[in-house]
């Protein structure tokens, strides 16, 4: 794709203008920052955005023709799902007709790096195209040899939902969708194609949602017992967890509290709602809930610990118990057996 706009970008660029600029002015003026222009092409947004504005692209070749367009920009040389900048950098980002170049199942893993690249707070603008199709090309594409994904809007909530971030409105074109939304105080799912097992946890807690890492208390077992149970070899690093082992991570509630105890079980009803619409959209191999309690909230009140007789979303499903620090009945060998026993399944 890069290669298809190195060479037939600038042409396609140059008939193309700013069509959403008053948006763009709308949002700059929103943000107290850093803010990021999120696959900025040939730069069409830079000026509009505001001060001060980063603008990255996979294309140096449009990087050249936005130097032009805006050289107050920060340019910077990037791919979506490699982005190159600190936790909590970013002030704001908007993301216009970018994203529709990944393969759907690759967008949650991207947002969820631009989530640990914002600050708390900080606003997304984020439209694609919408329809229901996948890495497919356009029949009446003038620049031949891209591809796309189109979004139904409600998929595509879910997906900026599961991300960590609000979602204030929604709107739709004849082929596009924009969502609005916050970067909120909590943790992105890292989730993706293939994945062995899905770990889904209760709710991060606000300790956890500050550092950007599920389980992150030192107290909790959850990392000592998955790496003596032999599913990860690295502690607390989802992203590794999910690039090398297949295990991806959510959350049944995402919203950060200092306890579970402040979930209400309408909460754990709708987070398990939208859990099970993810494991029927990216299929991992089985899902295991950490901690009884969602369960017994959201799906069935007089479970027990192991495998679910039903299953969940139509998969494989475990349940066990929490590994936090305040439940001394369980110690991290008998957690790890937990968890060892999920890849007895595989």
């Amino acid at each position: 794709m890069v290669t298809v706009y190195d060479e037939q970008g600038p042409a396609w660029a140059a008939k193309r203008g700013a069509v959403r600029a008053d948006d763009a002015r709308a949002f700059g003026a929103s943000v107290a920052g850093i803010r990021a222009d999120v696959g900025c092409g040939a730069g069409r947004y830079l000026g509009e955005l505001g001060a001060p504005v980063v603008g990255f692209d996979a294309s140096w070749t449009m990087l050249e023709l936005a130097r032009t367009a805006a050289p107050h920009a920060m340019l910077v040389q990037a791919d979506l799902e490699a982005l190159p900048f600190r936790d909590r950098s970013l002030a704001g980002a908007w993301a216009n007709m970018a994203y529709l170049h990944l393969p759907r199942p690759r967008l949650p893993l991207a947002l969820a790096r631009l989530h640990l690249a914002m600050q708390p707070g900080a606003p997304l603008d984020l439209q694609v195209l919408a329809g229901d199709f996948d890495w497919d090309a356009l029949a009446d594409d003038e620049v031949v040899g891209r591809k796309f994904a189109g979004w139904p809007v409600d998929r595509l909530v879910d997906v900026v939902v599961g991300a960590g971030f609000s979602v204030e409105s929604t709107v739709a074109g004849d082929d596009w969708v924009r969502v609005r939304g916050t970067r909120l105080r909590t943790l992105p799912d890292t989730v993706g194609p293939g994945m062995r097992v899905l770990i889904c946890g209760l709710n991060p807690s606000e300790y956890s949602a500050d550092r950007g890492v599920g389980f992150a208390r030192r107290s909790n077992r959850f990392w000592g017992a998955a790496v003596e149970a032999g599913l990860v070899t690295r502690p607390f690093d989802p992203l590794h967890a999910l690039v090398a082992h297949g295990v991806g991570m959510t959350d049944m509630v995402k919203r950060a509290t200092v306890a579970s105890r402040e979930l209400s079980r309408n909460e754990y009803r709708a987070g398990a709602a939208r859990v099970e619409r993810l494991v029927q959209w990216l299929r991992p191999r089985a899902v295991c809930f950490v901690g009884l309690e969602g369960w017994r909230a959201a799906v069935n009140r007089s479970a027990v610990a192991g495998w679910q007789p039903q299953g969940f979303g139509g998969v494989a499903a475990y349940v066990m118990p929490s590994t936090s620090g305040l439940n001394a009945s369980s110690s991290r060998t008998a957690l790890a057996a937990h968890l060892r026993a999920i890849r007895g399944r595989e």
